[in-house]
């Protein structure tokens, strides 16, 4: 499951186009990515793409499991770094995705590598850094 980081990137420079490409096995996408890029899409070609995004790939939706662990997780990252709440909800889309794909036993690719480390510490993810 490729991370918004990842998509906004290629989209930007074409950075990781060969990479993805080269993904053997099924690529996934989260409902939570797609309403990040969705929330930034600002031209007619980023919009065609969110939808072939959408009608080419399997979109997977965070459970309500994962959204009550969610603010689990974000509470103990709260208490153990003390970050404010707009950091929290900086975070918890974030934490949704990661949530998410370990829900579907998905491996994870992203280029957010601080957040998504720091998340993987409170879940075990298949976390792969680009």
């Amino acid at each position: 499951m490729l991370d918004t980081s990842i998509l906004i990137e290629d989209l930007r420079t074409a950075r990781h186009e060969g990479r993805i490409r080269s993904i053997a096995g099924l690529v996934r996408t989260s409902a939570v990515v797609l309403a990040e890029l969705w929330r930034g899409a600002t031209l007619a070609a980023e919009r065609e793409f969110l939808r072939t995004l959408a009608r080419n790939h399997p979109i997977l939706v965070p459970t309500e499991k994962n959204w009550l662990e969610s603010g689990q997780i974000l509470g103990r990252i709260r208490a153990a770094h003390g970050f404010a709440p707009h950091k929290l909800r900086d975070l918890h889309f974030d934490v949704l995705i990661a949530l998410t794909a370990h829900s579907y036993g998905a491996r994870l690719i992203t280029s957010n590598r601080s957040d998504f480390e720091m998340i993987h510490h409170y879940r075990k993810l298949r976390l792969e850094i680009w």
